[in-house]
């Protein structure tokens, strides 16, 4: 083999390298996957990513390196931060002020998963930092799935804006607190101002991008249309480097990005017109994302004394979430029938826990370890078992436009005599 490789090295030449080769050609099995489960299930199409890219994991794929660093973490940032723009977009400031009971539903929600979790990894015996970790990974929602299984079922309902807002503003939770919590995983803060101060600089630098990025865009739009593809092409770009001079300067990426759409929505309240524009490259980095995420999650330390923590942490999550939810539920203008279908949506794990693990393991190998070993595997399985509950959500709440297989073959079969 030696003397093959030998003799075949001078007619090699420089390339983007066998890794361009490996992640195309995943992304292709990928593609076919995930439209055949849709096609012959009904089940969107993330879970075929998914499922994908964890047998590429578990075969050893060597293509994702963990933690998260280069170009694999600015294309999962970028990715994560485009659906963060899109979802900010969608949340209208002025709602909250004829609806505060969506944000108290919100608060609640988020508040009640962190402290669940926590408790119940303490009374495990998991070490108060790795708790404390743990419990913020846990807080985070998935609107990354949620957007693509809304994508897939064509729903359209106040169950499922209501599931977009909520998961947002948990991510928006999350992304603040995660950020800062890395920072002082290795200083611990000796007084109040030490600890709230890393929350300032993440909140602050990522609001100052978010600005520049929305001035940017409103300027633009000015005298471009929202319906031309170099509308789309500047949105792009201005995304690509309002994440990358975020991140460089110590705030968030993907928190600038759905600052920057909620702020933008607030100064220029129209209809957008370029998520449509944006479609096939949408759908190739939210292929990308969650090909990347369950490959990089399947690679964790699978073990039997985990996995016990693990699916407690998964159980008493959906259980908070679901009473966090309910508990809101009072005058949010919303039936128990739909909160019981909203707690369901919320239930997906993805890339924005992922990123949030990944920051932990950098700030700290030995607690990042201990942390990675839990979260990785409950991610890896609230990101497929997360979208097909939240598929199963919006069916049963009648808020999407295409029949699934499954009900629709059960309701032929009830008909029958």
């Amino acid at each position: 083999m030696n003397e093959l490789l030998g003799f075949w090295a001078q007619w090699l030449r420089p390339s983007a390298g066998l890794p361009t080769v490996q992640w195309s050609l995943l992304l292709a099995v990928a593609a076919i996957a995930g439209h055949l489960l849709q096609r012959h299930t009904g089940l969107p199409k993330v879970v075929g990513y998914s499922i994908v890219g964890t047998l590429a994991g578990l075969a050893g794929f060597s293509g994702a390196v963990w933690p998260l660093q280069g170009i694999g973490l600015f294309l999962l940032e970028f990715s994560v931060a485009i659906v963060l723009f899109e979802t900010g977009g969608r949340i209208s400031l002025r709602w909250f002020r004829h609806n505060p009971m969506v944000l108290v539903q919100s608060l609640a929600e988020s508040a009640l998963a962190y402290f669940a979790v926590y408790q119940v990894l303490l009374w495990l015996d998991t070490p108060t930092a790795v708790a404390g970790a743990l419990a913020l990974v846990a807080m985070a929602a998935s609107p990354t799935v949620l957007t693509r299984v809304v994508a897939d079922t064509r729903a359209a309902g106040p169950v499922t804006e209501r599931a977009i807002v909520l998961t947002t503003l948990s991510t928006l939770y999350v992304l603040t607190l995660g950020s800062a919590r890395a920072e002082l995983m290795n200083r611990p803060a000796q007084s109040l101002l030490e600890t709230i101060s890393p929350v300032m600089v993440v909140l602050g630098i990522s609001i100052l991008s978010a600005a520049l990025l929305a001035l940017l865009m409103r300027w633009a739009l000015r005298f471009m249309s929202p319906a031309s593809e170099n509308t789309t092409i500047v949105l792009l770009a201005l995304i690509a480097a309002a994440s990358a001079m975020a991140s460089h300067l110590g705030g968030s990426a993907p928190l600038a990005a759905l600052l920057g759409g909620m702020l933008l929505k607030h100064w220029y309240p129209r209809p957008w017109a370029w998520p449509r524009q944006l479609g096939p490259v949408s759908s190739l980095l939210n292929m990308l994302l969650f090909v990347l995420v369950s490959t990089v999650a399947a690679q964790a330390d699978w073990s039997a004394p985990v996995t016990g923590v693990v699916l407690a942490l998964i159980a008493v999550r959906l259980l908070a979430k679901a009473v966090g939810v309910g508990l809101g539920n009072v005058g949010s203008g919303a039936s128990w029938r739909q909160a019981l279908w909203l707690g369901c949506a919320m239930t997906p794990m993805s890339a924005i826990a992922l990123l949030i693990a990944s920051q932990f393991v950098v700030a700290s190998p030995a607690t990042g370890y201990l942390i990675a070993r839990v979260a990785l595997p409950a991610i890896l399985l609230m990101e497929i078992a997360g979208a097909v509950l939240a598929t199963v959500a919006i069916y049963r709440a009648g808020e999407s436009s295409r029949p699934w297989a499954p009900l629709a073959a059960r309701a032929g079969k009830g008909d029958t005599p």
